[in-house]
């Protein structure tokens, strides 16, 4: 599976969803930035992001993924 697969797949699923992936293979480290994130605990972002993982991981196309989640507001911040 290629990088650019999976931030298709997670910008269709994400509604305004800023996706960055690096990684190839089956090993992908991702940055999700949205609005969606608002308000939500961590381990909350990451749950919404692999409810659209989870048939790929399961089937093996996908084995490991690191992540980073936040809010436009938070990313802002971050980019200083």
């Amino acid at each position: 599976m290629h990088a650019s697969e999976v931030k298709e797949l997670l910008e269709a699923k994400i509604d305004g969803a800023q996706i960055l992936v690096e990684g190839e293979g089956c090993d992908f480290t991702l940055t999700v930035v949205s609005e969606v994130f608002a308000g939500c605990l961590p381990v909350k972002r990451q749950q919404m992001v692999y409810t659209h993982l989870n048939e790929m991981i399961a089937a093996g196309t996908i084995h490991a993924v690191t992540m980073q989640t936040f809010t436009p507001e938070e990313w802002a911040a971050r980019q200083g």
